[in-house]
């Protein structure tokens, strides 16, 4: 990132390497005139004004003002910049809602994450995508639990400002072990407090659900649960490189924007300094072993945390966990009416040890999306993930013609594109309804001419029976479908996580291509959970760069691609067996010509 001030460097030992970590000077938080005239220059100029809107959410810092008031929420009460003292001696600060008038000892849901813990009160109007207005009350943090519905049902809820967010004292570390060591701490002291019945749970999407994640594996002894909603869990496949390609942009956007008097760390100025996985970025992958309480798990089927949902949810080491996939984005589907009241039954249940037939609810739970805004399936009830009766199925690339099939092409063909302007597609059209849920694959044969290297983003949808394209509808926005990423020199596979559906790589070394050398690859996809009438098509596009839709995080991904002025080749057909291996899901009970899917929409 780009520093106004200069920044400062500290050795840092992960594992048994030690990393200059470069940390740059922070924006400190910002008054509510100065977030006022952010917004007048963002009416006045949109473009110029750059990431003001980020900035409106999450760079607010309040006035330091310890005090105890009744909020304008009847029978709600907030300990304002409550101090915790951490144990290095740092001190950070929490807003602490819980009911008033009360005796009986509650619960706590912690909310640990850098965006501010009172971002409302430097906004005009507090609302999140996708929300409507007024739905959630001014308390809550961004991306967190509404102290306006929770201290009703008798818990409390703690925003906490991390160290270095705000007015707590110390530099910025972005969800690695000092972040988690530091959310040990305070849930430690927090459950200790005279009001507190010394349990405590964690809940929050996106940035809030990767501290928690990695907060829960130190197991805190008085963290009773989880709700991990829609959270990454490995920063370097997930986020900071996609498939080994480098997309910075995204978290830089994120760190400019907080509220940070001192130092942050400069997490893309080390994505530029290591382009492979080392132990700096293995700190940032969650030890989901490590993580043995009950946890409900969510994960969303369009968005870019879907691939750290499911790993979390698979790993984790405890029989006591729950999945619900779903169709819609994070934050509507956070303040859903009937997810809220699914998430107090689990909380009721380990919080406060209420016997209220939690556990009979599906351990997985799961939208089948069809196309536009229509599911095929809704909350359909599972054991597993992937499913148990999942067939997997080669859907073999034809490069003379464009098409796909359950049989390989006996003659070899290829087909080429120039990264830079071009795609490439395969289409196959189902003699009979389909349903793909779970991982895909891609396996080609590819060659790059007048260059060593090529990146590959491809991306798997749906046309009806006419060729038309269908996009999945969230938000008013169309989404393509299931998609991956894969930087052809990071092709090596990782012997301990890749398995025949998931092919993890392990980024930990780079081959470079051949002039003439044609390399088979497997390009890991995200889940993807779909249904297809009929005479619908399959499509697999390929591209060589991250092209953009109108969807939500797409102005965000700016890949670093190394395509050169190379000219893309994939080769099919006899030897060159390229394919989509999909997860096709048979029905639950067939007899005769009657089917059933399970329960659907």
């Amino acid at each position: 990132m780009a520093d106004k001030q200069p920044g400062i460097v500290k050795k840092m030992t992960f594992g048994d390497e030690e990393f200059d970590v470069p940390f740059a000077k922070g924006n400190p938080g910002k008054t509510r005139e100065e977030l006022d005239e952010i917004k007048r220059r963002m009416r006045e100029d949109p473009e110029a004004a750059g990431d003001g809107e980020m900035v409106a959410t999450m760079g607010f810092c309040a006035k330091y003002d310890p005090h105890t008031y009744m909020t304008d929420i009847p029978g709600v009460m907030c300990e304002r910049d409550v101090a915790c003292v951490l144990r290095d001696g740092t001190t950070i600060y929490a807003d602490i809602y819980r009911p008033a008038n009360t005796t009986e000892k509650v619960p706590v849901i912690c909310v640990f994450a850098p965006f501010g813990k009172n971002p409302s009160e430097g906004m005009d109007s507090w609302q999140l995508m996708g929300v409507p207005p007024k739905t959630v009350s001014p308390y809550a943090k961004f991306e967190a639990p509404d102290p306006g519905y929770w201290c009703h049902y008798g818990y409390a809820v703690a925003n906490v400002d991390p160290r270095g967010v705000g007015n707590s004292e110390g530099d910025v570390y972005l969800w690695g072990s000092q972040d988690a060591q530091d959310g040990y701490d305070f849930i430690e002291w927090v459950t200790a407090q005279e009001w507190c019945n010394g349990r405590a749970t964690m809940i929050g999407n996106s940035g809030v659900c990767m501290a928690h994640w990695r907060i829960a594996a130190t197991r805190p002894p008085h963290l009773a649960c989880l709700a991990a909603w829609e959270g990454q869990g490995d920063l370097y496949r997930e986020s900071y490189f996609c498939g080994g390609i480098p997309n910075p942009d995204y978290e830089t956007h994120i760190i400019q924007a907080l509220a940070v008097n001192n130092y942050i760390e400069d997490t893309p100025a080390m994505v530029a300094k290591y382009p492979l996985m080392n132990a700096y970025y293995k700190d940032k992958i969650v030890d989901w072993n490590k993580i043995r309480i009950p946890t409900y798990v969510t994960a969303g089927w369009v968005h870019h945390h879907l691939r750290g949902a499911f790993e979390g949810f698979r790993r984790i080491r405890t029989p006591k966990k729950w999945m619900r996939a779903h169709r819609d984005f994070e934050w509507p589907d956070t303040y859903t009416p009937e997810n809220m009241e699914d998430l107090r039954k689990f909380f009721d249940r380990y919080c406060k040890e209420i016997h209220n037939g939690w556990e009979m609810t599906p351990r997985v739970r799961l939208d089948v999306m069809d196309g536009y805004g229509y599911d095929y399936a809704s909350r359909r009830a599972e054991d597993t993930f992937p499913l148990k009766r999942t067939e997997y199925k080669k859907l073999y690339l034809n490069a003379a013609d464009g098409s796909a099939s359950f049989e390989n092409p006996a003659d070899e063909a290829e087909v080429t594109y120039d990264p830079k302007t071009e795609t490439t597609t395969f289409t196959y059209e189902f003699t009979e309804d389909t349903e793909i849920t779970g991982f895909m694959k891609l396996h080609l044969n590819v060659e790059c001419r007048g260059y060593d290297n090529m990146d590959l983003f491809p991306w798997v949808i749906k046309l009806d029976n006419d060729g038309n394209y269908v996009p999945i509808r969230v938000m008013g926005a169309p989404f393509r479908g299931a998609w991956g990423f894969l930087r052809c020199s990071h092709r090596d596979l990782d012997p301990k996580y890749a398995s025949d559906f998931q092919p993890v790589h392990s980024h930990e070394k780079e081959e470079r291509m051949q002039p003439g050398e044609i390399v088979p690859v497997d390009v890991e996809m995200y889940p993807h959970s779909r249904f297809w009438h009929k005479g619908e098509k399959i499509q697999v596009v390929i591209a060589g760069r991250f092209i953009k839709t109108e969807w939500f995080h797409d102005n965000d991904m700016n890949h670093k691609t190394d395509n050169g002025d190379g000219i893309h080749v994939i080769h099919t057909g006899g030897e060159h067996d390229s394919y989509l291996q999909i997860p096709v899901v048979p029905p639950k009970y067939q007899v005769g010509d009657y089917i059933w899917r399970g329960d659907c929409a």
